[in-house]
């Protein structure tokens, strides 16, 4: 016996087309194909809240779904041409909504680069959480990330995962300074046994936190 514990059984799965039977599904139309011969092999980490600072509300999924009205708040009227998604939304409480298959391609990332790799978009899966960059995300949303992640990891070959502003870090900054990154290496580690083998998933700078 190795003394490291076991693997827990993942939470989530994955149907043949990319779906996770254990989210909530409302399917956006903002996807597309991923190039030919591509498989998804970076996670990349957002934040989003609608109106900014204000959780729970159904802004965010009109958005993704191109239903928000954009008269409702003043903020919206700035993304009246914005087509955009993510796979995935984790909000506050832990409820999980996924928007788009994991076989196909979301607009989540727009310009953006990792590692000399443009088109971030082509070979990664996006993950929201509903926060902002200036107060801390629930301990369920770090419950439901690692879990998803493990799940992720087992489907498709993760390479690495990034926050949204290490790949665009001139436009973007989210997750932000309040996203606890070792909270969350710790959380995928130990749902893998107890290994380490977390930290090679991370994008380099994380390391460093």
């Amino acid at each position: 016996m190795s003394g490291q514990g076991n693997a827990a059984e993942p939470r989530f799965s994955f149907d043949a087309d990319g779906w996770c039977p254990q989210a909530r599904r409302v399917e956006s139309p903002n996807c597309d194909q991923r190039p030919d011969g591509v498989a998804p092999d970076l996670l990349v980490i957002h934040n989003i809240s609608l109106p900014p600072g204000e959780f729970g509300g159904p802004y965010i999924e009109q958005l993704f779904t191109n239903r928000l009205d954009c008269d409702a708040h003043p903020y919206f009227d700035r993304l009246r041409e914005l087509r955009v998604s993510a796979h995935f939304l984790i909000r506050r409480d832990g409820g999980l909504v996924q928007f788009v298959s994991c076989e196909r391609r979301a607009w989540h990332a727009g310009a953006s680069d990792f590692c000399g790799r443009e088109r971030c978009n082509d070979f990664s899966i996006g993950i929201e959480l509903e926060g902002t960059d200036f107060e801390s995300f629930a301990a369920v949303q770090y419950d439901v990330l690692a879990a998803l992640t493990q799940a992720l990891a087992a489907r498709y070959p993760l390479g690495a995962i990034a926050g949204h502003e290490h790949i665009a870090p001139v436009r973007k900054t989210d997750p932000g300074p309040c996203f606890d990154w070792p909270r969350y290496r710790n959380e995928l580690a130990r749902l893998r046994g107890g290994t380490d083998n977390a930290a090679d998933l991370l994008f380099p700078p994380l390391s460093q936190k």
